[in-house]
């Protein structure tokens, strides 16, 4: 496994993984107002605006997984369904507490739509508390749609 910054080559994998995986745990859990916004072209214009912000992980020359980190927040954490349960997620996980800290943060959070029981699993067994429910706002083309979730956080 190599962890590194992406590059504008790796829009489309990241992008890829992005959809497949937002599909997964967040359809049935959102807004059909932002369902129907996040279409899969969404995805890839997205990730190549993204960039900058993403890390990504790459497993025999094939991004296995990424993390978009902005600020004390990580934005994004996604792994493609062939490296599910791997140590993927838990490698992309401690790289984003890390790149918070460096930012000068001492407390790294994350949003999780409420319905997402996998992830909020994933994120409580690797030391996330649970700050309760909030409405994350999602940005959309007219500005933001807000999003029931719950907020994770952790020192670093």
């Amino acid at each position: 496994m190599t962890v590194r910054p992406a590059v504008a080559e790796d829009a489309d994998a990241v992008a890829a993984i992005w959809y497949a995986g937002w599909q997964d745990g967040h359809l049935g859990h959102v807004p059909d107002e932002l369902v129907a916004i996040r279409t899969k072209e969404s995805f890839w214009t997205r990730a190549a605006q993204r960039v900058a912000d993403t890390t990504v992980l790459v497993v025999d020359d094939e991004i296995a997984g990424f993390v978009m980190v902005v600020g004390a927040e990580v934005e994004q954490v996604y792994v493609g369904r062939d490296h599910r349960g791997s140590g993927v997620a838990r490698t992309l996980l401690t790289e984003a507490e890390r790149q918070v800290k460096a930012g000068g943060h001492q407390e790294a959070w994350l949003a999780v739509a409420t319905g997402n029981a996998r992830a909020r699993r994933f994120y409580e067994r690797s030391g996330w508390t649970d700050g309760g429910p909030f409405d994350y706002p999602a940005s959309v083309e007219r500005g933001t749609l807000p999003i029931p979730c719950h907020r994770y956080l952790k020192q670093v």
